[in-house]
């Protein structure tokens, strides 16, 4: 039996290293042809947060069925039958250290941080993008929720019934619908997150296609260039205003990504530190967020192996993975007056991977 009662509120890196609870995940994920790995970037969240992340894979039922089975002292038949393979004589084996559950981060709402503010977020249908503008509006902003998807754009505003939402389905890298993000903003605009942004295929130079480099650079820099040369003139002539862009661990290594990818967001950050020069004394302030490893609906594919091989290397101390929340957090302190003495700076917004 467990020494601890495990519980949905229990971490996934509790239930992993627990005599019991293990092995029955264990064998729950061989059953459906994954390892232990596949939660790795997840260890520190409660169990029950599965159930939201895995869309469907992960059921409520399933996290109960573990509970019971774990209560109710059961060992996996795989897990006898390994204990069954071991040598009388064999020289014991020191048990694994008991996990510790650290506390969960709990966001902690400023009410009325952004009241009297309309705030563009890109990107708002999911992931960082999402947990931003949901948390400017919770604040009290009146958030321009921008997304090339309908249905994502709705999910969000149902998911926020009473915020000041104004959906914007619209392609970043299209002149016409940059105009009218602007209008459906209005006369003002206090501050922008370009947030959109996608993740390319691995590839190193030699190997890239002009396709990939052509379609990230058209999101990652040209998307966020045109929003942020639509909403500066406003701002110079109120001589006020913030603007963060989304840049990466990619941006400050060469490790993290493809060429592509790693090339956009360098040239995200030359974006930021250039307008931040540029604005700094009409009042604007031009910052930067560098996400290391976040549960998003950005998906990483390897095109490469040379890519694959080398990119999976230089993540080999990567930080455990957080949600999206803790990168609002990040975004929405410097786009707010709180990060009033802050301007042209990169944050590093990743568990300290920028460190290892």
């Amino acid at each position: 039996m467990t020494q601890n009662t495990l519980s949905g509120d229990s971490s996934v890196g509790t239930w992993l290293d627990d005599p019991s609870g293990g092995p029955i995940l264990r064998e729950l994920l061989a059953q459906a042809g994954q390892s232990a790995d596949v939660l790795k970037p997840v260890r520190r969240l409660a169990l029950k947060r599965l159930v939201k992340l895995s869309k469907g894979t992960f059921p409520p039922e399933l996290i109960d069925e573990l509970v019971r089975r774990v209560a109710a002292g059961e060992v996996p038949a795989s897990t006898d039958a390994a204990a069954a393979t071991v040598a009388p004589d064999a020289a014991p084996v020191a048990p694994a250290p008991a996990a510790i559950d650290r506390p969960e981060w709990v966001e902690r709402i400023d009410n009325g941080r952004f009241t009297g503010k309309t705030v563009i977020v890109t990107g708002a249908g999911s992931g960082i993008g999402r947990a931003t503008a949901s948390r400017i509006a919770r604040e009290g902003g009146r958030v321009i929720a921008v997304d090339i998807s309908r249905e994502r754009l709705d999910d969000v505003v149902v998911e926020l019934a009473g915020a000041d939402i104004v959906p914007v389905v619209a392609n970043i890298t299209d002149d016409t619908a940059i105009a009218a993000i602007l209008t459906a903003a209005g006369d003002r605009i206090d501050a922008l997150a370009n947030v959109a942004g996608i993740m390319d295929d691995m590839t190193p130079v030699h190997e890239v296609t002009d396709a990939v480099w052509q379609r990230v650079f058209a999101i990652n820099v040209d998307g966020t260039m045109k929003l942020m040369r639509a909403v500066l003139p406003g701002m110079l002539e109120r001589q006020s205003g913030s603007i963060v862009n989304v840049a990466s661990e990619a941006a400050l290594r060469g490790s993290a990504a493809g060429v592509a990818y790693t090339a956009s967001k360098h040239a995200v950050v030359g974006l930021t530190k250039s307008s931040a020069y540029m604005y700094g004394p009409s009042g604007i302030r031009v910052n930067a967020v560098a996400p290391g490893p976040t549960i998003t609906n950005i998906e990483a594919t390897f095109a490469s192996a040379l890519g694959a091989e080398r990119v999976r290397a230089g993540m080999a101390l990567l930080p455990d993975a957080v949600e999206a929340d803790a990168l609002a957090a990040s975004i929405t302190f410097l786009l707010s007056d709180d990060g009033v003495n802050i301007n042209g700076q990169v944050l590093a917004s990743d568990g300290g991977w920028s460190v290892a």
